[in-house]
């Protein structure tokens, strides 16, 4: 299929995607692979609670209990409730972080003693941190908010900006772990978690690094957050069920759950994988980020930013898009989101988007913004690992407009050759990237 808003900018028109793949594809480049994974997310603590809530089709989502909720319209929320600071970290380092920092950091441990990874003062410059977020501190600066008003300035903490700063977990990560390479986060709304791995995989590819710690992180569950998103329309209202409350593709849903936590992943280069003998898991072969410059919340109805960031995704990873199986889909549960990412990915797959599957997470965890697109690549990964792709849930009443399958109601044994997982943010920030079983 060739269509304009497929070619990336200063392609001759007329180019087919042919062309640019052939293109592509006469780069030589060293490979990037995932050799550790880490998770703190509303299924639980660490990758195996999470993978075992998502193929199981359990819920994250329950009523909200960090604050008092009862008089604010939406009561519901993806919350971690068994996540201990301590457990991961010192004391006195977790009190100087905020809580998507704290998460960010537990969820790098697991990721690097996933990979085995040890840092040494001989790698410890050839390691980045590419850790991404959407909304950063933003609980602290509603609490120090209130103690400004409250209590006066000189009682506000003089920790405020450190704790606030979206950069802070990528810089928490580096400090913890004493590594001297690049500390990066982008703060991509939605997209932020995708885009991650697509900037990972591109410093790996430039030789800059040796490794990268990469994923997203976020922890803005706070009342003025939820009052909001709420008075923006954006959330679902079913207090009453919140474990049914998240319904992507059908159609009943009437907006996304917010949520909380962290996926952490660890990409390497694959000679320095093989030189230390790490056990590999699949390869991740970088991704492209668009822009719909079409409306500050809302997507452009016909998934054209969406579709221009699958379609680079896929061809600057070198495959046709009859190779992808499994599309771990952005599907917010919104009116509009949902059939615009539908739209997209049959204007990219064309007849192959008949026999994708495609799945969405946050009908189980909620949307996760900064991190929802980390924990869609960990999808990708795991399930091209375990033959497994999760289900989407909720899924009882199909809308006609959204005529793809996305795996309803169970998880689904199946090889999964290669995988995509699609972040799309407010603004219209689209991200894509591509993980594929390492072949040869």
């Amino acid at each position: 299929m060739v269509d304009s808003i497929l070619v990336p900018p200063g392609m001759a028109e007329g180019r087919t995607r042919n062309h640019i793949v052939g293109a592509e594809r006469m780069r030589t480049v060293t490979r990037a692979v995932v050799t550790g994974m880490g998770a703190v997310t509303p299924l639980g603590i660490g990758v195996d609670a999470f993978w075992d809530g998502l193929t199981s089709g359990r819920s994250g989502i329950s009523s909200i209990q960090s604050f008092d909720a009862s008089d604010l319209e939406v009561r519901i929320a993806g919350e971690i409730h068994d996540f201990v600071p301590k457990d991961f970290m010192d004391v006195k380092a977790a009190r100087r972080m905020e809580r998507f920092a704290q998460l960010g950091v537990a969820a790098a441990r697991e990721a690097i003693a996933c990979a085995g990874l040890e840092i040494t003062d001989e790698n410890r410059e050839r390691i980045g941190v590419v850790l991404n977020t959407g909304g950063g501190g933003i609980g602290a600066m509603e609490r120090e908010v209130l103690v400004l008003r409250d209590k006066g300035a000189k009682r506000v903490t003089p920790f405020l900006i450190p704790l606030f700063a979206p950069n802070m977990a990528s810089c928490q990560v580096s400090i913890a772990f004493d590594i001297h390479g690049p500390s990066i986060t982008s703060v991509a709304a939605c997209a932020a978690g995708v885009q991650a791995f697509v900037d990972a995989v591109h410093m790996i590819e430039r030789g800059e690094v040796d490794v990268v710690i990469t994923g997203g992180t976020e922890a803005g569950i706070t009342r003025v957050a939820i009052a909001g998103l709420a008075n923006m329309g954006a959330l679902s209202r079913r207090n009453d069920a919140p474990a049914e409350a998240s319904r992507p593709f059908d159609n009943g849903r009437d907006g996304f759950v917010f949520s909380e936590g962290a996926a952490v992943v660890v990409i390497e280069s694959e000679e320095h994988a093989a030189r230390r003998g790490a056990n590999v898991v699949c390869q991740a072969s970088g991704g492209a980020y668009t822009s719909d410059a079409f409306h500050i919340t809302a997507p452009d109805p016909n998934g054209r930013g969406a579709a221009q960031a699958m379609a680079r995704a896929v061809t600057r990873a070198g495959l046709e898009p009859t190779a992808i199986d499994y599309v771990a889909a952005h599907a917010t549960a919104t009116p509009l989101g949902d059939i615009a990412e539908t739209k997209a990915i049959k204007h990219v797959f064309g007849d192959h988007a008949a026999s994708l599957a495609v799945s969405a997470n946050k009908s189980m965890l909620g949307h996760l913004l900064g991190a929802a697109g980390a924990v869609s690549s960990l999808a990708c990964i795991l399930a091209i690992r375990d033959g497994v792709v999760p289900p989407t849930i909720n899924l009882v009443d199909q809308d006609s407009a959204c005529d793809l399958d996305y795996v309803p109601n169970e998880a689904r044994r199946m090889p999964v050759r290669a995988a995509i997982a699609n972040g799309f943010g407010f603004g219209g920030q689209n991200a894509s990237a591509v993980f594929r079983r390492l072949e040869g």
